[in-house]
């Protein structure tokens, strides 16, 4: 009956339903939730649209990428310009010259440039007198890429909060690299389009799904076979363990657990996204929502904000998986389900699920616009 059967309507799958049915393609898209869009639902409370699992921002260098999702709803002015709060003390991020001029008082891109290299050097000294000739852990690499200041106020709890692991116990190459910059710059991204869809991002899955057939609240694994017989191909953006019945094992996620609340004031925090850094909070970080889509006075026509507190913990049977665990044990095991998925003929795998791998949301449409291409 189908080209494509389209397991998950998230953001993978609704581009590849989208362009597929612009070539004249049958689409079934499936998802178990009870809506479309995966983990870019948002959810209208009190006249908000509540990122329901987590901030999303869409950001990208690919003029064709930005253009794509462009025509199909136009996108807002926003820039990712989180706060780090330690303490009583704020902190701008990326780290920048006014972050550093709020941890030093430094107010000259040579002066930060010395702080952090007097503290770099002391870490060098240390691993030479024990000889150690490359970082071995997350700890080690960022205390050599940034200073001991940095790091323990900024990276440390935050960090193992967001991994449930001890920085000496994760792997250097998680934190190979960290954006620094001695301009006095708060756009997160070095991207050079960022925004959000206006109307939120239920408008983009809904352009992307329009008149394509789905079904939601439908299980995949509850009757596979028979869905499977439906279409020429499959697109799973599932779990690829869970794709396999976990032959080889269960590979490992990180979830968030979040807390949303209605405040009874328009202006909760000022920002939309603040990382609590200190171990002792509990919470990552905090989200007011209204500041992705609402700017400057605009936050005060509505005199309700909603804010949502995350919690990051371990993935287990029965909660959204999140984050890939990159480690050397999951990479391993992935490989061993990556050999059967390469075998596959008629099922294509994609997504951070299905391909158990970190993906901002531009590189996930541009990676299926060149799938077309390449066909």
């Amino acid at each position: 009956m189908y080209d494509y059967l389209i397991v998950g309507s998230g953001l993978f799958g609704a581009t590849f339903a989208h362009l597929a049915r612009k070539q004249g393609k049958r689409c079934l898209v499936i998802d178990k939730r009870p809506h479309a869009g995966g983990n870019i639902y948002c959810q209208d409370v009190e006249g908000i649209r509540v990122h329901q699992y987590g901030a999303h921002i869409f950001h990208t260098s690919n003029r064709r990428v930005w253009d794509f999702v462009n025509s199909l709803v136009e996108f807002n002015r926003y820039t990712n310009s989180p706060v780090a709060r330690y303490g009583k003390s704020l902190y701008n991020l990326p780290f920048n010259m006014n972050t550093f001029y709020q941890m030093w008082g430094v107010t000259t891109p040579q002066e930060a440039m010395n702080k952090i290299e007097e503290q770099r050097q002391e870490v060098l000294k240390r691993m030479q007198s024990e000889g150690i000739a490359q970082p071995r852990n997350l700890e080690e690499q960022a205390l050599l890429l940034i200073g001991s200041d940095i790091y323990e106020r900024l990276i440390k709890g935050y960090t193992e909060k967001q991994w449930g692991r001890k920085c000496t116990d994760l792997p250097a190459f998680i934190i190979k690299r960290l954006p620094v910059r001695f301009v006095y710059d708060n756009n997160y991204f070095n991207d050079r389009y960022q925004g959000i869809p206006i109307g939120g991002y239920n408008r983009l899955i809904e352009a992307l799904l329009k008149g394509v057939e789905v079904r939601l609240n439908t299980d995949y694994f509850s009757h596979r076979d028979e869905f499977n017989a439906l279409a020429k191909e499959v697109v799973f953006t599932g779990k690829i363990d869970e794709f396999y019945d976990y032959r080889f094992g269960n590979l490992e996620y990180r979830t968030v657990r979040f807390e949303h609340e209605v405040l009874d004031m328009p202006n909760y925090q000022g920002n939309a996204v603040v990382n609590y850094t200190e171990a002792e909070v509990p919470y990552t970080r905090i989200i007011e929502h209204k500041h992705f889509e609402s700017f400057g006075e605009e936050v005060y026509q509505n005199p309700k904000t909603v804010v949502s507190k995350e919690y990051s913990t371990e993935w287990q049977s029965g909660m959204e998986p999140y984050y890939p665990v990159n480690d050397e044990r999951n990479s391993l095991l992935y490989q061993q389900y990556k050999q059967l998925a390469d075998q596959e003929s008629h099922v294509i795998f994609g997504g951070r699920l299905a391909e158990y791998k970190y993906y901002d949301m531009a590189p996930i449409v541009e990676r299926v616009m060149r799938m077309f291409e390449e066909n």
